[in-house]
């Protein structure tokens, strides 16, 4: 493998101020013992963080082909350089999510898996680039304990996964921690809870003359306790999990009992201000509250949420809390950094520190946090890091050619831009191939349903929530392996639940939250979605036997009316099965009654998967049979001001090609700088 060989050599350096600064990502500096500090000694420590990277290790996009410089960790390494060209000390941690989430690590996790021998392929970058750390996310379980413990060269000792053979894999070549999840045969963490790091660092005396020293820097993993109903296939019975401030409270201070003078939580979760419960998704804000009873935290790096924090201007919910100060970055006065996904941001928490004679002590008054953006403006990025590429090449080439693998052909364009408001042309066939799926599954193995309406949900994986470029959109002509992975971007597994009428309705109330209530006697412009509502937990069904409305002039659980089957009304008490994803069944997005114990099929098939077999047995996909059907419509209203959402600018003749006549475009720029335009949508059509 040559080329993989060749990834593995060293780069000629080029002479430009960029290369240079590039360069120094790659740089480790040689250990030297410091001499012990005195009193009255400065010195300032950069946190550098990145969060969510989903495997996106350079800047492509291995739906559409083509590169994409909005995003990559080949950017961030960049904005890594620069800021260690700029801080005399830093530290570089990752928060999770990191190893799923792109067709490439589909490649090597599913498709030719790496070998224990073999590094992954975005560790082997973050090696490189000199990662000081990372925590682990809920993604990073996707594809099972035996292929995380493989990759990232722990090997678990935990119910039904294979030994490790007194053989240690190839691991990331720097410390992960996990805190908050127990083997369930062994009682103990899956991984090292924590770890304290020796930093040797610049500093300052009292009487301003340069010292070195050595900072003890205690990093603590903690990742949502949910792992254990989104992940279910996986971990059920294997692992078991405990509330973030109880875990805490265990480690923190055992860590300063054993010499640390910070401690840095790396937690993969948001802020919720909601009742502390040790199994709550984002249960930070409470860490943070606690910090003292805990045993202090001196800063924290989040991630999960996709969101950036600090930022003056969000709207976002969990960012507008009490205690929560979304201009300098803090959670009840503790130093907290949130980078945004996939490698567009780099979170800075810059520690302003002061020796007192017996540790090091932060002057919370002189910290700043910051994320830093690889956008420089007009939709310019910062060049790439050519290494990277370098690195990689091999296995980024190889996912480029497994993804061109043709499966069939399309006739129309299947796209999310107008999913919001009713376009169904990426989502009926997703639905479609589930309903086939269950109905021969059910026809096999589970005659008692067999009278029961098969139902699906699907809903719009990509709908901008990344920028004006994060849409599915599949052009008419040939389809290959790549198409079916915009179209169903997760790796979930396809399973089916008994619910009754009242709980399909209570399923898509929930749904509904999509959307902002809109007032009709408002004259001035109104927000149709809730941007504190993920496009994915919009689940619609696109069943010509099933229809009913959503009236977004009601308040939240109130919205759908006329849900019939078959043209008469459906009863709270008629059954139904319902195809959907493991995620969903299993209690993720906390839809009502859905908390794993209306599973009726848990298939070992992956969504995907089912889909690409459907649509090499259709083998041509037309839109009147496989992308015109819904189920819904908005309740007609007359506004008397317009209904406003954003989109992709100039695609309205898309609306129109799925039947949308009420859809016009407003304006090409929305005027937000985001690259989106404006739309509106007439209710009373």
């Amino acid at each position: 493998m040559p080329n993989r060989l060749r990834s593995h050599l060293s780069f000629p350096l080029s002479v430009s101020l960029m290369s240079v600064l590039v360069a120094s990502a790659w740089a480790a500096p040689a250990a030297r013992p410091p001499a012990a500090p005195v009193a009255g000694t400065r010195a300032e420590l950069a946190l550098l963080e990145t969060t969510d990277i989903h495997s996106n290790v350079v800047g492509y996009d291995y739906f559409k082909l083509a590169a994409e410089p909005s995003l990559g960790l080949d950017r961030a390494a960049t904005l890594i350089a620069q800021a260690r060209a700029e801080f005399p000390n830093t530290l570089l941690f990752d928060n999770g999510d990191t190893i799923q989430g792109t067709a490439l690590a589909d490649y090597q996790a599913l498709v030719k898996p790496v070998k224990c021998d073999e590094q992954l392929g975005i560790y082997k970058v973050m090696q490189r680039l000199g990662y000081d750390g990372a925590g682990v996310g809920n993604h990073d379980f996707n594809y099972g304990l035996g292929f995380l413990g493989q990759v990232s060269g722990r090997g678990f000792d935990a119910d039904g996964v294979p030994a490790k053979g007194g053989k240690a894999c190839a691991g990331p070549g720097f410390p992960m921690v996990l805190a908050n999840v127990y083997s369930s045969k062994t009682k103990k963490p899956l991984f090292a809870p924590y770890r304290i790091i020796e930093k040797r660092v610049k500093a300052v005396d009292g009487a301003g003359r340069p010292v070195e020293a050595t900072v003890k820097v205690g990093i603590i993993g903690f990742t949502p306790p949910t792992i254990l109903a989104w992940d279910k296939r996986w971990l059920e019975g294997k692992v078991y999990t405990e509330g973030l401030v109880e875990t805490a409270k265990r480690y923190v201070p055992e860590m300063r009992k054993k010499g640390a003078d910070l401690v840095v939580v790396i937690s993969h979760g948001g802020l919720d201000a909601a009742p502390y419960s040790p199994t709550m998704e984002n249960g930070n804000y409470w860490l943070a509250q606690q910090s003292g009873e805990v045993g202090g935290i001196d800063a924290m790096l989040l991630g999960h949420s996709h969101m950036l924090f600090p930022n003056a201007a969000s709207t976002v919910p969990q960012f507008n809390l009490p205690h929560v100060d979304k201009a300098k970055g803090t959670v009840f006065g503790v130093p907290t950094v949130m980078a945004n996904l996939w490698g567009k941001n780099l979170g800075v928490v810059k520690l302003s520190l002061r020796h007192d004679g017996k540790g090091w002590k932060v002057e919370r008054d002189r910290t700043v946090v910051e994320s830093r953006t690889t956008e420089q403006g007009n939709k310019q990025y910062v060049a790439a890091d050519p290494q990277v590429m370098g690195l990689v090449r091999a296995e980024h080439e190889a996912t480029i050619e497994y993804v061109k693998t043709p499966v069939g052909s399309t006739d129309f364009r299947m796209s999310t831009y107008f999913a919001d408001v009713g376009d169904s042309s990426a989502i009926e066939v997703v639905n479609q191939a589930q309903t086939e799926y269950v109905r021969k599954y059910v026809a096999a193995n589970l005659p008692q349903y067999a009278n029961l309406p098969v139902l699906s949900m699907a809903a719009a994986f990509k709908s901008g929530f990344g920028g004006a470029g994060d849409y599915t959109d599949v052009a008419p002509g040939n389809l290959a392996l790549n198409n079916a992975a915009d179209l169903y971007l997760y790796p979930n597994a396809l399973y089916a639940v008994k619910v009754d009428g009242a709980g399909l309705k209570a399923w898509l109330e929930k749904a509904a939250g999509r959307f902002n209530t809109i007032d009709p006697a408002n004259t001035a412009p109104q927000e149709l979605l809730n941007p504190a509502f993920p496009s994915f937990n919009f689940d619609t069904v696109t069943s010509a036997a099933l229809a009913y409305e959503i009236d977004v002039t009601r308040a939240p659980g109130q919205r759908i009316r006329k849900l019939t089957l078959n043209g008469k009304p459906v009863a709270d008490t008629q059954a139904f099965l319902v195809a959907t994803n493991n995620y969903r069944a299993s209690g993720g997005g906390n839809f009502p009654g859905l908390d794993g114990s209306k599973t009726v099929i848990a298939s070992p098939d992956a969504s995907r998967d089912v889909l690409i077999d459907y649509i090499r047995t259709a083998k041509q996909l037309t839109r009147a049979a496989n992308g015109a059907q819904r189920s819904w419509r908005f309740a007609q209203v007359k506004t008397a001001g317009p209904v406003v959402f954003h989109s992709a600018p100039g695609k309205i003749e898309l609306a129109r090609a799925a039947g949308l006549a009420n859809v016009s475009q407003l304006r090409e720029d929305d005027g937000q700088g985001k690259g989106f335009a404006l739309y509106a949508v007439d209710l009373s059509k």
